[in-house]
């Protein structure tokens, strides 16, 4: 097979099993892990200055190791995008959220190979994959349709990356307009979990009310 092949069959795959784990957990919530790991993006209710400053402290260091950074944008960008915004580092997920008013939509980070254009697709991607998972009711149902359909329009909501690099470059490509945050791991970090911030999280990195009305399309 060519490795161009071998490349979109295993990002399928990878595709595949990371947003059925998303969709799951947001349709079925866990219970709270006993293992905890490396984590990148805000903790639940931290307040968003806090983890600003906290994640612009990361950015320090003189070591040229490659990092896992997860990038946040000040708002959601149109998929085709992303390129323009990882100063040509290696991009490892992408994390797609579609807002609606007063309604709790899941977020879905969907692993990629190396490459602008499967990044690109990965919204395509998250929209045929939320469309194929069994909902937990009819609003969870109406609410997947909405977002599935954005996605697949191309809707601007692509709400961060996690990329890797060294420090000096993650320095330069938090400098970069529309991103809100560069968060870096330490070097040695392996395993590690991710919650985004959102570009509707001003105060607090928590979910607002989820009692609208959830529209058409």
């Amino acid at each position: 097979m060519p490795e161009r092949a071998r490349w979109a069959v295993w990002g399928t795959a990878a595709a595949l099993f990371a947003v059925l784990i998303v969709v799951l957990g947001w349709a079925y919530p866990p219970r709270p892990a006993v293992v905890s790991t490396d984590r990148l993006g805000p903790v639940s209710g931290e307040p968003v200055a806090d983890y600003l400053a906290r994640a612009h402290r990361t950015l320090d260091g003189a070591d040229t190791a490659d990092h896992w950074a997860l990038v946040s944008f000040t708002t959601g960008l149109a998929p085709d995008r992303i390129p323009e915004h990882t100063n040509g580092l290696r991009v490892s997920q992408v994390v797609h959220h579609v807002p609606i008013d007063r309604v709790t939509t899941p977020f879905v980070t969907i692993p990629v190979p190396a490459g602008d254009e499967v990044a690109v697709a990965s919204a395509r991607a998250a929209a045929g994959l939320l469309s194929a998972t069994p909902p937990a009711d009819e609003r969870s149902a109406r609410i997947t349709a909405v977002v599935a359909d954005r996605l697949r329009s191309g809707c601007p909501c692509t709400v961060g990356l996690v990329v890797r690099g060294p420090l000096d470059r993650l320095r330069e490509l938090a400098t970069h307009n529309d991103i809100r945050a560069v968060e870096v791991l330490p070097a040695d970090a392996g395993v590690f979990g991710l919650a985004p911030l959102l570009p509707e999280y001003t105060d607090t990195a928590a979910s607002g009310p989820d009692d609208g009305p959830i529209p058409d399309h």
